[in-house]
């Protein structure tokens, strides 16, 4: 998709500022219904993501709001976690998620950042890590995980993230924190 333009997103950009709560709000609701549960909760996420120290890149076709990603520094600017990655429903699959990705990979690099990571939940058992014990032969069971229900991982796969470890029951009694990073170059 040509004509989409990635932007950053400011507190001061009210319209994107409610339209990219309303994305956390929307979008996750169906897969990870605990996450920006509220508006109140998904607006006060995009306050904290457009903080001076953070990444917030917003992608915009025209004048609406297709999707938005944020990027936390850590290890003095060395890694950066990306946090959180939001693409409206109707959109997802044009290839703006890999816009973004590809973007705040440029942002992260322009920062002097070596490394990007992040944690993408099983929550609803969308992989063959959930509902497994992940704390006996853990490495194999990631070697071999399985994506039953179009979790996010696959994708973060096809943009060059590795699989780096889990956090077995991090929302619950089988349901893992899948970790994934990248080496930026």
């Amino acid at each position: 998709m040509s004509n989409i333009q990635i932007a950053d997103l400011t507190a001061d950009m009210t319209a994107e500022y409610e339209a990219a709560a309303r994305l956390l709000n929307v979008a996750f609701a169906v897969n990870w219904p605990g996450s920006w549960a509220t508006m109140e909760e998904a607006r006060e996420e995009v306050t904290e993501m457009t903080a001076p120290d953070r990444i917030a890149r917003v992608a915009l076709v025209g004048d609406e709001v297709a999707g938005w990603i944020g990027g936390i520094p850590q290890y003095d600017g060395n890694v950066w976690e990306l946090h959180p990655l939001v693409v409206d429903p109707r959109r997802q699959g044009q290839g703006i998620g890999a816009q973004l990705v590809r973007d705040f990979e440029d942002q992260v690099r322009r920062r002097g950042g070596l490394t990007i990571q992040l944690g993408t939940d099983d929550v609803n058992g969308m992989t063959s890590l959930a509902d497994v014990d992940l704390y006996t032969d853990t490495w194999e069971k990631i070697r071999n995980i399985q994506n039953f229900k179009g979790h996010p991982y696959s994708f973060y796969q096809k943009m060059g993230y590795t699989i780096i470890g889990v956090l077995p029951d991090a929302n619950g009694r089988g349901k893992p924190d899948i970790y994934m990073g990248k080496r930026i170059e």
